[in-house]
């Protein structure tokens, strides 16, 4: 594949990806999420994706306390599109990997062969502990090892007839599945640890990345590549990205300002609790509400913005979050793509 992406983080989750008391109401719901997606089909993006979320953070808005699950959502989002692509996400210590191949072959029955698995190691034990499905036994790494096995079977059970498997964490035995997918979904992981990162690259077809600032996210989009050309393989890279847009330059900073002082600090507070205090760059930039990159600025000065941050950290695709999905999808797609897929055309 050549060419920039441009995808849609839907609101799977309250709350969406700004921290605070101040932004128009996401509420996590059905009706939010299908607008989304068919607003963003409609405007011409590549993808939308779904992320899986199980607790939330707390605080005033009880941010990501009410949310979907990813993939009967997306078949749903399958059924009311026709082009864009619908990208689930998955928990290898929570779905029996048998399980998830089905699940995620029905989906690519259900969309015409537009699914892609988004797959989570699973490493917040809060998420996971209040249902006995959290393995104390299991470190940091070893969950990683485990999700290669689970990857390797998902993989095989996908183009295989039969599928034997004697592994640490998982023992098949002439294992079918059918049908297969029409099309060989794609893989994505966000992992960012050293092993997680490995992990993305070697088995996936893209990985997220970011940074707490534009030179971490340039070297870790550069890692990427490096790794990938040592493997002999390709690997995308893809960077989320919070746009918020208004008539004017001033009108948009105000905007985002409000939001900023709207933080809800107790949600943040969960977060790195969920996260643990060190975090990661997610949760660095919560604390400032805004949980990615950002784009603030009339359309054409986001615009702006966003082609130098492809060209500065070499990124392949970027998947857009929103204030309000319906407004923000539509001024994106109609007065910012054009101008990126030009640049980058």
């Amino acid at each position: 594949m050549t060419g920039k992406e441009f995808g849609v983080f839907l609101p799977v989750a309250n709350g969406g990806w700004i921290v605070s008391t101040a932004t128009p109401v996401l509420n996590g719901g059905w009706p939010q999420n299908r607008d989304a997606a068919i607003a963003a089909e409609r405007e011409g993006f590549d993808f939308v994706m779904a992320m899986g979320k199980w607790r939330g953070f707390g605080g005033t808005t009880n941010h990501w306390g009410t949310s979907l699950e990813a993939v009967t959502m997306m078949a749903g989002i399958a059924a009311a599109t026709r082009r864009i692509k619908v990208w689930a996400t998955l928990h290898a210590i929570l779905h029996n990997p048998a399980v998830a191949a089905k699940m995620i072959a029905t989906l690519d029955h259900i969309s015409g062969g537009r699914a892609g698995l988004n797959i989570v190691a699973g490493a917040f034990q809060g998420e996971f502990e209040q249902m006995g499905a959290w393995d104390a036994a299991l470190d940091h790494d070893a969950r990683y090892d485990l999700t290669e096995e689970w990857t390797a079977i998902v993989k095989r059970l996908w183009r295989e007839p039969s599928v034997d498997f004697a592994g640490r964490y998982f023992i098949f035995k002439d294992c079918v599945s059918e049908p297969k997918p029409l099309h060989p979904p794609e893989l994505i992981c966000a992992g960012m640890s050293a092993r997680g990162f490995e992990f993305s690259v070697r088995e996936c077809d893209g990985c997220f990345i970011g940074g707490r600032n534009e030179a971490e996210t340039a070297d870790a989009s550069a890692r990427a590549r490096a790794l990938a050309a040592r493997l002999g393989k390709p690997i995308r890279t893809y960077c989320m990205m919070t746009v918020i847009t208004a008539a004017t330059d001033a009108e948009a900073e105000a905007k985002a300002d409000r939001y900023r002082r709207g933080l809800d600090e107790g949600a943040v507070l969960g977060m790195l609790q969920s996260y643990g205090v060190a975090g990661n760059a997610m949760t660095a930039r919560a604390q400032g509400a805004f949980m990615t990159q950002t784009a603030v600025g009339s359309p054409a000065t986001c615009a702006r913005k966003i082609e130098a941050f492809l060209r500065d950290c070499d990124i392949d695709g970027l998947m857009f979050v929103f204030d309000d999905y319906l407004e923000g999808t539509q001024v994106t797609g109609r007065e910012i793509l054009p101008a990126l897929r030009s640049a980058f055309a």
